[in-house]
């Protein structure tokens, strides 16, 4: 019976062993916490007057005002500035400006003409972002932020557009109304963080702000017009597209402004590609798409613009319309994946721009 016993309780052993080294080498199956939705962000008509930052694990809807932020601080360990590019800002540098209070506008006419966004001079990418949006080593208007205060620039500052005020007639946008002006503003190093000298162009004297970097987010905000850091991007693990109005480049016309554009979160992580069905239905290719469907080499990391305005076609021939031969694949911070894809441009009762719809599922 003591034998009997003591093979029972080895075999007991044996299996929990053996389970225990099957679960340990079997590869973990990510299920994302969303079992998907379909989703109207608040883009707000025709005006486009949101960015609407959307999670897709969590099913969840940060809205906030365009003109709500003028430049974004990278919490990384460069010292990267940016400016909003869905109010059309751009930047130049003064040239032999050392003091920031010794700047006059009526110096400054000829750089004003220059830092423009939408003119169709080529050259006017100069003064705008890298519109691939990879700010931890893309280039940016405003140089990276070096360590010795003179050895950063003074930049005349384009301030952009306000949000357009008016009647916009069916199935238009109006991306942008009055000039917001100008500003001359120099950024330096405080420490691990960030100090923003600026004024209007004729003043004398100049106001400061004070940024510290916090590594839970892509960036910090600031509105230079309101005179204090402002929240505007969720963390950096809580959100993954954003709906927003875009600069972007048009090739040898320069910098262009569109709207109903989407970009993902490739600073935070998140990859994604487009799936363009060559022959068959869109739907039901993309109802058909699944995990093991999934292309690993496609995914792209170093351009915010996979989505970008590529969902939609603004002249089509039978008006305006969602391209159905297509859907997208992401990938999301916490490494799940989704598939989406785009059902509607306008509202569906007014035909009012500004109103898309999507769906996204896991996979």
């Amino acid at each position: 019976m003591k034998m009997k016993k003591i093979l029972f309780c080895l075999l007991i052993g044996a299996s929990f062993i053996s389970q225990s080294c099957i679960n340990d080498n079997e590869d973990p199956v990510a299920i994302a916490p969303s079992d998907g939705a379909r989703v109207d962000p608040n883009v707000g008509g025709a005006t486009q007057p949101n960015q609407v930052w959307f999670d897709l694990g969590t099913d969840t809807e940060i809205v906030t005002k365009r003109t709500d932020w003028d430049l974004a601080f990278y919490s990384g360990s460069s010292f990267k500035v940016v400016l909003n590019s869905s109010i059309m800002m751009a930047a130049g540098k003064i040239p032999n400006a050392t003091n920031i209070d010794q700047v006059t506008e009526a110096s400054l006419t000829t750089l004003k003409d220059q830092v423009q966004v939408a003119n169709f001079n080529p050259s006017n990418v100069t003064f705008i972002d890298d519109v691939n949006g990879n700010f931890p080593t893309g280039y940016t208007a405003i140089d990276e932020i070096k360590p010795t205060d003179a050895e950063n620039a003074i930049y005349l500052v384009n301030m952009g557009k306000e949000i357009f005020v008016g009647s916009v007639s069916n199935g238009s946008v109006a991306t942008g109304g009055d000039n917001r002006g100008w500003m001359k503003v120099q950024i330096v190093r405080s420490g691990d963080g960030y100090k923003v000298k600026y004024a209007a162009l004729n003043s004398t004297t100049h106001s400061e702000l004070t940024v510290a970097k916090n590594a839970a987010y892509n960036y910090n905000f600031v509105s230079l017009k309101n005179n204090k850091e402002v929240f505007i991007q969720p963390e950096k693990k809580k959100w993954d597209i954003c709906f927003t109005v875009f600069t972007n480049i048009i090739t040898g016309a320069g910098s262009y402004i569109y709207a109903d554009f989407v970009t993902h979160n490739n600073v935070g992580g998140v990859g994604a590609y487009e799936v363009v069905v060559t022959s068959g239905s869109g739907v039901e290719a993309y109802n058909n798409f699944k995990a093991s469907n999934i292309d690993q080499s496609k995914f792209i990391y170093n351009d915010q613009r996979i989505i970008g305005s590529n969902w939609r076609n603004p002249v089509g021939t039978n008006g305006l319309e969602v391209y159905g031969d297509r859907f997208y694949v992401i990938k999301d911070t916490d490494g799940y994946y989704f598939k989406l894809r785009f059902t509607r441009l306008t509202n569906s009762t007014t035909g009012e721009r500004g109103f898309p719809q999507f769906e996204y599922k896991p996979l």
